[in-house]
């Protein structure tokens, strides 16, 4: 866009009532753009390793001899002075400039030097004015440009201010968001209409800024430097609004600024019914003059906590995450308890529970950060346990009240520029105290109530807890509540290998804290399956002298055990309290089970330490029965030392004799084993339980009228296979399938075959170009945005990538970090839709949803044998999201509340249909944003950016994972497993000898 040049005023300085900025392109080796602002002495000096560097001077240079530019700005006027002799001075537009003598620059004038054998210089392309006065007006009312430098050059006043302060969180809390005195105040009274940017009402007065040091002006190090695509970026745990709709500078009646928290007009709730989701408020969105553009201006963190003082409890898990700021930004009480469970690259994959939890600050005692831990079966295989792909990704915050627990799920992280510059989802719901707990609902397969929201949440909560005890009590809060009412169905996932939960088996014994053992009950209730191990069989049958005997009457019992259809054989679980290393100690026998004694059993070895220690608390009050079922085969092979894999062994849960009076029995001691309970059932996760709660409506394949996914990240490893896993999951189903039999397991199902005929989704990820004019630039989104190359070349011919342009009109521009997508039928044009839609925090990623790992090969009988039969999910993140139904007319639902939801209602935060990538478009890859930081050439503390690094985040990237094989995944015994069992073995035969002496 042309700007008009300011008057020529030859002979002496123009002076102007406005506060204005001229823009200057720099061009050669460092080709940014800078700002000067109108009341100012800048000197421009070339530096071989620096590029060229721009430094505010507030009185004469230094070194008066230095060789270099001086540019000074009065009004309207840019004024050059140089100090070149010979064949190094400048030139002005082909014209050479005189040494010592002062040159006016205009509009369009380039400035050129030869220095060193390379050419520098510099165009000027605009002049900016912000306030009153007539000359060098800007090209029009809604440019962002004008308010934007104004707003950033507050904002970098107001942030030393903060730093120079003796206790700069007192100064945050005592003052206003919007700054104090001085230009701010001058800046803040007044907003141009419609576009949502600041201008001054009256000159930003220089003596303002009389005592700020040099070195702080300096341009170079993005004070006051302003382009959408060169605009600096911060790490992710820093808030700067860098240039962007900034948050220093807006009026009062905005909210969700994140420099102080004054008045800042949060003291207001805000209500969902949990039938939709919202969008987080943007700091300079949302004002009376932006209410046509966004009537709905979304929702801020403090109102989602509002009223703070009723709250009892916290719980909040998120990857990134800023605590100070949170604590300070929301006003949590010192006395507030607050888990808060977050990644930690090195404590996540620790085996140390005490190194996954920490309590950082002293301010606040009941403050705890928990690091929940990834299993080693996800990790790359033996020799690189640690270098697993894995991110503890959700984001989800549980607000509990004496009266009402709100349960928010976001796709926002813990940290201020997400929730004040980044669009974000946020879905919520309250839900009423009951009049007496319901453990039940945690376990609802088993009472197949309406809603299982309860338990998805006390899953996914246990999840992340169970081995952090003092946490443990959020089981049996979540207890208190009644969640039939919710809105949506939760959608997790938990990083593992996970097998489908194998159906209920009729079992003839079960665990008991006497040495008797029970009978099958005549109504024994199912509530789940735990997938374990036996421990200690190769010790048991190698080491003692009658090894051989045992091993004899082993394979006798075996021998003639009855399998059940899926294989497996029932085993008896025995409690061993006489054995002093482990008072919950629980022995696996084999005996037969039409004629038991345990006379005439063999010990087979006992459950892992970390299962008995909940098996055995939860057995003995009563609560639960378990029984055991091995697979007679993996037995047999562990014993003869054929194979030293791990011999499986599937818990098999129901309720037990004093589970009807849980609530009144009950205790602190028992939250632990609960939790842990909880968290080890086999449940659906990812695609598995997506296509759970999706697969009871049958969806009209000929009446689709969009299928779209718009996610920040997109994994490394997505390809037709992934797409057509996911596709089919949510529901879709080919037209016609000629291709296969109904024999064929795929018979029905949509393949990877139909994908690449017809592709089944939309991909929605924002074009380099929109980064690029994004208010906000290529750094932030640099650290937001994730696309590896490869992926976008793979898929490119597919054609189902799609732009994703921001809605509504004002949020263009603004940066999305929304996991959105939607599957939307319409009955006829014009006529009633319904569908369903997704919001949380799972990217478009094998390793959010989970990748499909084939049966393992009958040519390879070790590794068949050392795995469940049947497919597999491999999931690296945890991950958490809500999925909105609307079902078809007349359709039946077992949601109740869906009957209410209309599809319609639903806002999204992004245009459609969307429009198709043209020919000339390409995706916001990483490798295309960083050549265009190349090509903008972005200075960061006067120095280049690295461009040979992805992101300045010291954190992993959601969803880098990496195609690898997951078959050679450790099944072998772990060591501190073989102690445990060696211990307990010589124990047992200690006690033995002593009985027969």
């Amino acid at each position: 866009m042309a700007a008009a040049p300011p008057p020529q005023q030859h002979g002496h300085p123009h002076t102007s009532g406005g506060l204005g900025y001229f823009h200057l392109r720099l061009v050669g080796p460092a080709p940014a753009l800078l700002l000067l602002r109108s009341d100012r002495l800048y000197s421009l000096s070339p530096s071989r390793r620096r590029g060229h560097r721009l430094r505010l001077l507030l009185d004469r240079p230094r070194r008066p001899h230095a060789r270099g530019f001086l540019l000074s700005t009065s009004g309207c006027a840019l004024w050059l002075t140089h100090r070149f002799y010979g064949d190094g001075a400048p030139s002005v537009s082909g014209r050479p400039l005189r040494a010592r003598t002062p040159a006016e620059l205009a509009v369009g004038d380039e400035v050129s030097v030869l220095w060193r054998g390379a050419r520098y210089g510099l165009v000027v392309e605009r002049f900016v004015l912000c306030g009153g006065g007539g000359c060098g007006a800007a090209e029009g009312a809604g440019s962002f440009g004008e308010g934007l430098v104004v707003r950033a050059e507050s904002l970098r006043k107001r942030l030393r201010a903060i730093s120079e302060s003796e206790d700069p969180l007192s100064f945050l809390r005592d003052s206003s968001c919007l700054g104090n005195g001085g230009a701010d105040a001058g800046v803040k009274e007044m907003r141009q209409d419609g576009a949502g940017d600041l201008c001054p009402g009256n000159s930003a007065h220089p003596a303002s800024d009389q005592n700020l040091p040099k070195d702080d002006c300096n341009l170079g190090e993005g004070k006051l430097e302003y382009r959408p695509d060169v605009a600096k970026g911060v790490g992710a745990d820093t808030e700067l609004c860098q240039g962007s709709k900034g948050c220093g500078d807006d009026n009062e009646d905005q909210t969700g600024c994140s420099i102080g928290n004054g008045k800042q007009h949060h003291n207001e709730g805000c209500y969902s019914d949990g039938s939709t989701f919202f969008l987080n408020r943007l700091v300079g969105i949302g004002s009376l003059s932006d209410t046509l553009a966004e009537p709905h201006t979304g929702v801020t963190l403090p109102q989602l906590l509002h009223p703070i003082e009723s709250l009892v409890r916290v719980f909040a898990a998120t990857f990134t995450s800023d605590i100070s700021w949170f604590l300070d930004y929301c006003k949590i009480p010192r006395y507030l308890p607050v888990t808060v469970a977050c990644h930690n690259k090195e404590r996540c994959w620790s085996a140390s529970s005490e190194n996954r939890m920490e309590a950082p600050f002293e301010s606040h005692p009941n403050l705890l950060l928990v690091y929940p831990r990834f299993p080693e079966e996800i990790a790359f295989g033996k020799d690189r346990k640690k270098q697993g792909v894995a991110c503890h990704h959700p984001k989800l915050i549980v607000l509990q009240r004496e009266d009402s627990m709100r349960v928010v799920v976001t796709s926002a992280n813990l940290v201020p520029r997400q929730w004040h510059l980044i669009t974000n989802t946020v879905w919520w719901q309250d839900f009423p105290r009951r009049t007496s707990l319901d453990y039940a609902a945690l376990f609802s397969a088993a009472e197949k109530q309406k809603s299982d929201f309860a338990a998805q949440l006390a899953l996914f909560v246990a999840s992340m807890v169970h081995e952090v005890p003092s946490q443990a009590y959020w089981i049996n809060e979540i207890a208190k509540y009644d969640f039939e009412g919710a809105g949506g169905y939760l959608i997790a996932s938990i990083p593992g290998i996970h097998a489908r939960p194998p159906p209920y088996l009729e079992s003839n014994y079960f665990l008991s804290e006497k040495h008797v053992l029970h009978t099958q009950s005549a109504h024994r209730i199912f509530v789940g399956s735990v997938q374990t191990s036996v421990v200690g069989i190769s010790h048991r049958f190698n080491m003692p002298s009658d090894a051989g005997s045992q091993l004899r009457a082993l394979s006798a019992f075996l021998g003639k055990c009855r399998e059940n259809m899926h294989g497996t054989t029932e085993v008896i679980l025995k409690r061993s309290t006489n054995i002093p290393a482990d008072a919950n100690a629980v022995s696996v026998l084999v005996a037969d089970l039409d004629k038991f004694s345990e006379e005439g059993s063999v010990q087979l070895g006992f459950l892992p330490r970390e299962v008995a220690k909940w098996v055995a608390p939860l057995s003995d009050s009563g609560f639960f029965n378990f029984s055991g079922f091995i697979y007679p085969r993996e037995a047999l092979e562990a014993a003869f030392g054929v194979t030293n894999t791990k011999v499986q062994l599937l818990l098999y849960v129901s309720k037990g004799p004093e589970f009807s009076r849980i609530s009144e029995l009950m205790c602190d001691q028992h939250f632990p084993p609960l939790c842990s309970l909880i968290a080890s059932l086999k449940q659906c996760l990812g695609l598995w339980r997506l296509e759970e709660v999706l697969s009871n409506i049958k969806w009209p394949e000929t009446l689709e009228t969009d299928f779209i996914y718009s996610a920040s990240s997109i994994g490394t490893s997505i390809n037709p296979q992934f797409i057509a896993s996911f596709a089919s999951a949510a529901g879709k189903r080919p037209d016609q399938d000629f291709d296969s039999q109904e024999s064929d397991p795929e018979w029905g199902c949509w393949t990877a075959k139909h994908e690449l005929k017809k592709p089944s989704l939309s991909l929605l990820f924002p074009t380099i170009d929109r980064v690029k004019m994004g208010v906000c630039g290529i750094q932030l989104c640099r650290n937001l945005l994730s696309l590896p190359e490869k992926t976008w070349q793979r898929l490119r011919s597919t054609g189902i990538f799609h732009d994703a342009i921001p809605q509504p009109y004002a949020r263009i521009g603004h940066p999305m970090h929304v996991k959105v997508a939607q599957r939307r039928f319409e009955s006829r044009p014009g006529g009633h839709s319904f569908g369903w839609t997704y919001c949380g925090s799972h990217n478009f990623s094998p390793a959010a949803w989970g990748q499909l790992l084939s049966p393992p090969s009958k040519a390879n009988p070790t590794e068949a044998r050392a795995a469940p039969s049947g497919p597999r999910l491999h999931i690296c993140n945890y991950e958490l999201g809500i999925i909105l139904i609307s079902p078809p007319p007349g359709g039946k639902s077992k949601h109740a509340s869906e009957s209410g939801h209309r599809i319609d209602g639903i806002s999204l935060p992004f245009v459609v249909p969307p429009p198709r990538y043209k020919g000339s478009d390409r995706p916001a890859t990483r490798l295309a944003m960083r050549e265009a930081v190349a090509e903008a050439c972005v200075l960061q503390s006067n120095d280049v950016v690295d461009l040979t690094d992805d992101t300045d985040e010291d954190v992993p990237d959601e969803d880098d994972e990496q195609e690898v094989e997951l078959s050679d995944c450790s099944q072998q015994e772990k060591e501190e497993e073989k102690i445990y069992a060696e211990t307990l073995w010589g124990q047992v035969d200690s006690s033995q000898s002593q009985g027969k002496d």
